[in-house]
């Protein structure tokens, strides 16, 4: 869509007529054509004077940006095209500048947009009032107190998504500067029938879905609830789901308002809590069981829910499920206990639902108040926003539609009062005569809806406390009896009814004549929710819970301050309300926002002329013109007046340097306008006809268009001479720049010319100079050479004898030299790589270099293995030289070696030091151990293996217990002869002893192990280390082994066994030991 342009004036680039004051002719079907053609424009907004008529777009417009906000920012109402901006703007410089309190009343049906009005409103101001910290979190909570309330207050209808099923009255409260300080927000009649009951298409409250939809799992947890809706008989299934609605974003949004508001975390886990156990109440379902006396009582079915309940609220269950069960009836000294049949049973559920998230909800707003209330106690100035419900007629009208409908009568009073009186007080002010207006007047409806004694409310009061049966068809009979004779009341059985032969007027029903028209409501239901009955043996059960906020809740449930007399009605509780609402409001200077609905589809784009028909009849826009306009349709302030038609006279065009209003009567007189058309008040032109108006809109418009061509006409001639002037200004400087060229350029060629003279001559002589030295240095070399050739003559014939004897060496030499130098050359580019495992090397290129090449390449080889070695740490010869021992020790010999060869040679595989299981072992050996392993020591008997731990030192081997660390044997290294192994791939080793040592009584060592590489390395260095010889190390598939006594043959087999790849011993007979190796 394109970017709406801002209008200079609301009379600027009309789309129809910005203020209906001025509409031509006044008729309903001329003022919804207006609202129509404006409506498929994207003009929403329409003015009657000061109200603004709101038209909701159901779609996003560009026109409420921080750009728009600093347009409509303290400018005069008129200024621009209507919008609610201008209406908040207005509002705001009055309570600033002029000190005047200030009240919004935006009313419209459900879905008209009442509540994003009042949102805009409220941003508006919080938009151009000051800046601050603390005004900025101050205008912060005044903003985030909406989703709270909207989370509690709001709901899914058939005609609004997202209806305000409370009325809210917010008093914004400002400093003298207009800074916010805080507010006081009050809430009317919520329909608590919701939380039972929904109509087909509506939704319960927004809180339930946003908390099963927005919780954590932990959350629902805790409070023993289940993501699935259909779980909860409270909530209607058919409309479960908003199409455009994120249940869980918005319960996100929810929580951090309340955070932002100031709810400490323990209360809003209070107030989810008390929703959970609203929401499991309706889960509670009831039996009926006969007593023995033959009366009816009630048992619940499944105890659980009730269980569960009681778990969240901290209630005795015992005390819980009695109040279900049974009523106490209280009279002086008397007390009275009844069972409840099942009927009863439900309808105590239901009001104990009701009045728990009634009063709940009444708790929100008080502790929203304690937030956002001014701390200060300088006087305020005040801005209150009502944002109320609109007047309902539906198909079914019952109790809510009555007060609702109530309500909206006393507002249209009001209004019609108060425009009144505003136009009255205009007039007085600006000393025009004052003209009786006749309009009609609804105080006979209120009246007949709250007169002390004979109204309606009064007689459902007395009706309600009368003794004895009473019912709806009592109330309506009792109607029929006092309204009989009321103009605006009608039953089947008044006297005013005009359907007494008329069926569709069914007996329980009764109609009222309303100024927005005629409503037909059902009595059913009126008494009981007037009575608004909640047993008291429920509340003194919720006063008894453990869960401070729903004891808070029933006040009225301690026993210390039991009151008998019967709580107030709901309607005179309403009615009260009203009252207070009406006398705050007339205090206060009224601003009127009327919202409209374009369809009932909630789409974009539709305007139904038959709905904007009905609401334009019961908001009485049409009435609230002809008042407006009963006297003068249109006034203005005289300078912006003269300002803007003082074109149309040539004394006051283009300046006027007198007083505006002598300015406007000499204009007015010019024009020849009609006297009884207009007149001069103190500050302001009155004008009575719309006509007139759009004469002089006429006229003006013309009038631009004449000074537009004039303008036009100036200007292209100021421009031609411009641009002539312009042209032969341009064209002297042209001329004179020319001519400078010209002369710089004649200049630089003479310069030129004459370099170029003065550079050949230069050459010339320069070439003549050169010629001669030529010449000369050419004889001087002449003479030389001549002389150097005779001298060689001369020499080359006295050594001429030698020189034969000794060319041929001298030659050879020559070329052996050459070809050297030439060999060294290219070996120096073609090196090989510093790598020691490189064996690349240059071709030799002449066979008499073969020694040569072949001695210079053992000599690079060991200087790069040189280069190589000097890069190792002292750790890593170490380990370098014991695999270079290990290679000449086992390579080719032992076929285990190769697979050593990649692996580390570690020593300490058991970390002795760390492990405390080897304390006793570390403390017994003092010197460094080269060698911690566990090993399978071979028994000598039967051949089986025993795990023991191998420590090598540098002058012992030792053999300890592996579960204990207790050592079993201690070797002397000299004592140790010889190591043998076989050639094969098994990990079998025998340590030979010194025949007569003390180690070597028990015999020599047989062991298996996974490092025979690197253990017998280390043994081997340790040994040579320490006794300065070699240790003999036999590698043989057989050899002999001395055990005790005996000496045994252990042979090595080739063979597969049954444990898989692993090497088995068996003793064969006394002198063989078979070892088989896979």
């Amino acid at each position: 869509m394109a970017k709406m342009e801002v209008k200079t004036s609301l009379l600027d680039n009309m789309i129809g007529v910005g203020d209906m004051v001025l509409l031509e002719p006044l008729n309903e079907e001329t003022f919804i054509n207006n609202l129509k053609k404006r409506f498929d424009h994207n003009e929403i907004y329409t003015y009657i004077g000061s109200v603004v008529i709101s038209v909701n777009p159901y779609r996003s417009l560009p026109i409420y940006s921080p750009e728009k906000v600093e347009d409509y920012r303290n400018r005069n109402f008129y200024e621009l095209s209507p919008h609610i901006f201008a209406l908040s703007d207005e509002a705001y410089r009055s309570l600033r500048d002029q000190d005047k309190d200030q009240c919004i009343l935006i009313t419209g049906e459900s879905g008209a947009g009442k509540t994003e009005a009042s949102k805009l409103v409220m941003s508006y101001v919080a938009a151009v009032c000051g800046k601050g910290a603390e005004v900025n979190q101050v205008k912060e909570q005044l903003l985030q107190s909406n989703p709270v309330l909207e989370a509690f207050g709001n709901a899914k209808t058939v005609r609004n998504d997202n209806s305000s099923r409370f009325g809210k009255y917010m008093d914004i409260e400002f400093d003298f500067k207009g800074d916010p300080l805080g507010g006081v927000i009050s809430n009317y009649l919520l329909e608590k029938s919701r939380v039972v009951k929904q109509p087909r298409g509506e939704r319960n409250f927004h809180v339930f879905y946003q908390l099963l939809s927005g919780a954590s799992e932990e959350l629902l947890n805790k409070l023993k609830l289940e993501r699935d809706f259909s779980r909860y008989n409270y909530l209607s299934l058919d409309s479960a789901k908003v199409n455009g609605v994120d249940d869980a974003a918005n319960f996100r949004t929810v929580r951090n308002a309340m955070q932002i508001v100031g709810f400490m975390d323990h209360e809003a886990e209070s107030v989810l809590e008390v929703v959970a156990a609203v929401l499991k109440l309706g889960n509670i379902e009831f039996k009926p069981e006969s007593r023995v006396n033959g009366l009816d009582e009630s048992k619940i079915k499944d105890k659980n829910e009730l269980k569960e309940i009681c778990e969240l609220t901290g209630i005795d269950q015992s005390v819980l499920e009695r109040a279900f069960s049974f009523r106490t009836v209280e009279a002086k000294q008397e007390k009275v206990s009844t069972t409840l049949n099942v009927a009863q049973a439900y309808y105590a559920r239901d009001a104990l639902a009701k009045n728990l998230y009634s009063r709940l909800f009444s708790w929100l707003v008080n502790r929203i108040n304690e937030s956002i209330k001014a701390q200060t106690k300088v006087r305020k100035k005040v801005m209150g926003v009502l944002d109320i419900y609109g007047f309902e007629i539906f198909e079914d009208n019952s109790f809510e539609q009555f007060i609702i409908n109530y309500c909206n009568e006393k507002l249209q009073q009001i209004f019609i009062e108060l425009t009144l009186k505003e136009e009255q007080e205009e007039y007085i002010r600006e000393d025009i005569e004052w003209t009786h207006i006749d309009y009609f007047n609804n105080a006979i409806i209120c009246d007949l809806i709250e007169n002390n004694t004979n109204g309606i409310l009064a007689m459902l009061d007395e009706e309600c406390l009368r003794p004895g049966t009473v019912t709806d068809e009592t109330f309506l009979e009792k109607l029929n009896q006092v309204c009989a004779t009321h103009q605006h009341f009608e039953s089947r059985m008044s006297k005013c009814s005009r359907f007494l032969n008329d069926t569709s007027l069914p007996h329980s029903c009764f109609r009222i004549q309303h100024y927005a028209g005629k409503v037909l409501y059902q009595v059913e239901g009126f008494v009981d929710k007037n009575n608004d009955l909640l047993y008291r043996d429920l509340s003194q059960a919720m006063w008894k819970a453990g869960h401070t906020l729903i004891k808070s809740l029933f006040p009225e449930g301690n026993p210390a301050k039991i009151n008998l007399k019967r709580p107030p009605t709901a309607g005179s509780q309403f009615k009260a309300s009203v009252a207070t609402l009406m006398k705050n409001l007339q205090t206060k200077n009224p601003n009127y926002i009327r919202c409209i609905k374009p369809n009932d589809k909630k789409a974009a784009h539709i305007f139904n002329e038959a709905l904007v028909c009905h609401q334009i009849r019961y908001l009485g826009l049409l009435e609230n013109v002809r008042v407006r306009r009963a006297g003068y349709a249109f006034r203005q302030a005289y300078e912006p007046c003269l300002e803007r038609y003082k074109m149309l006279c040539k004394q006051t065009w283009p300046h006027w340097k007198g007083p505006a209003r002598a300015g406007v009567e000499v204009l007015f007189n010019e024009l020849e306008i009609p006297v009884e058309e207009y007149s001069f008040g103190r500050s302001k032109i009155f004008i009575r006809n719309p006509r007139t108006l759009f004469k002089l809109e006429d006229l003006r418009k013309q009038r631009l268009e004449d000074l537009a061509t004039l303008i036009q006409k100036i200007y292209r001639g100021w421009k031609c001479r411009t641009h002539f002037l312009l042209m032969r200004r341009s064209q002297v400087v042209i001329a004179a720049w020319y001519r400078r060229y010209a002369q710089q350029k004649r200049y630089q060629q003479i310069k030129s010319s004459a370099l170029v003279i003065q550079s050949y001559i230069r050459g010339w002589k320069a070439r003549k100079i050169l010629r001669e030295l030529k010449h000369q240095k050419r004889c001087e070399e002449a003479a030389t050479t001549i002389a150097a050739y005779w001298h060689g003559t001369q020499v080359r014939r006295e050594y001429r004898k030698f020189f034969r004897a000794n060319a041929g060496k001298k030659i050879y030499e020559f070329t052996i030299q050459r070809i050297v130098q030439k060999y060294f050359l290219e070996m120096k580019n073609k090196m090989p790589s510093l790598s020691p495992i490189d064996k690349n090397w240059p071709l030799r290129p002449y066979l008499f270099l073969d020694s040569t090449h072949k001695e210079l390449k053992r000599i690079f080889h060991l200087w790069r293995c040189k280069k190589y070695r000097d890069q190792f740490t002292d750790q890593q010869k170490l380990i370098y030289e014991e695999k270079l021992e290990a290679s000449e020790l086992f390579k080719d010999k032992k076929a285990l070696y190769p697979s050593s060869v990649g692996q580390p040679f570690q020593g300490a595989y058991l970390e002795i030091s760390k492990n405390p299981k080897y304390k006793k072992l570390k403390d017994a050996i003092e010197e460094k151990i080269i060698i911690a392993e566990v090993v399978n020591k071979i028994n000598r008997a039967n051949g089986k293996s025993t795990s023991r731990i191998f420590l090598l030192t540098n002058n012992n081997l030792l053999l300890a217990d592996q579960k204990s660390g207790q050592i079993k044997s201690e070797v002397p290294l000299v004592d140790v002869t010889k190591v043998s192994m076989s050639s094969q791939n098994d990990g079998f080793f025998a340590i030979h002893l010194k025949e007569g040592s003390e180690a070597a009584s028990k015999g020599d060592f047989l062991f298996s192990s996974d490092h025979l590489i690197e253990m017998a390395t280390k043994l081997y260095r340790t040994t040579l280390s320490q006794t300065k010889q070699k240790l003999n190390i036999e590698i043989s598939d057989e050899f002999l082994v001395q055990f005790r006594q005996d000496k045994v043959c252990v042979k090595f087999i080739q063979g597969s066994q049954k444990n898989g790849s692993v090497p088995t011993c068996k003793r064969k007979n006394n002198r063989l030991l078979e070892v088989a190796v896979p």
